[in-house]
């Protein structure tokens, strides 16, 4: 029995075939949840640079659109880095179950936090939603720490609903299977472990 379905896209420096991405994809069809990678259209056709926002955004309407019937009836968005910005974004709008955010980038480096994207990342958890964030140990736009303090400042109390995560790396993680199994372990418990 399939329990869900995980429509998940790349960031901006790299594709599907990042080895968080493929472990995942491995392993959540043993947990009955079906995973989709999906390369976004600035990849297909080559381009190197990622294009800004509101054209990712377009893209990713468009994805879901022409995939939606194929996935189960529950599907949680997700991506790495830029392709987590999206699924945040997205995710009330187009009625996702949940958003897994890995590499959320939170602030880039060097700059400070009036350059922070927290506002990104609370969008899906102010819309009712579940979300997951995976971090680098030493996550140069934010460490899991990080992430903890700006989201207690963003939702107050409700920060605690969010599941935050560290992984061994930095914003690339270097343990594919350890990004895995703390997906499993979110998509197998609540609000995901009844049917």
């Amino acid at each position: 029995m399939t329990r869900g379905s995980l429509l998940l896209t790349h960031g901006a420096g790299g594709g599907v075939d990042a080895k968080d991405l493929a472990a995942i994809a491995k392993l959540l069809p043993e947990h009955g949840w079906q995973v989709a990678l999906v390369e976004m259209p600035w990849r297909v056709a080559g381009k190197k640079v990622a294009p800004m926002p509101p054209k990712l955004d377009a893209a990713w309407r468009e994805i879901v659109a022409a995939v939606r019937d194929e996935l189960a009836v529950r599907v949680v968005f997700g991506g790495r880095s830029a392709g987590a910005r999206v699924a945040c974004r997205l995710a009330g709008e187009l009625g996702a179950d949940g958003v897994l955010a890995l590499s959320f980038p939170l602030v880039p480096p060097g700059k400070g936090p009036d350059k922070s994207r927290i506002g990104e990342l609370v969008l899906p958890v102010e819309a009712g939603l579940p979300v997951h964030v995976i971090r680098g140990r030493k996550d140069p736009f934010g460490s899991p720490d990080a992430v903890r303090e700006a989201l207690r400042g963003a939702l107050g109390d409700k920060a605690a609903d969010v599941r935050v995560d560290e992984a061994p790396g930095t914003h690339s993680f270097t343990n594919g299977p350890a990004v895995a199994e703390s997906v499993a372990a979110w998509v197998t418990g609540p609000p995901f472990a009844s049917p």
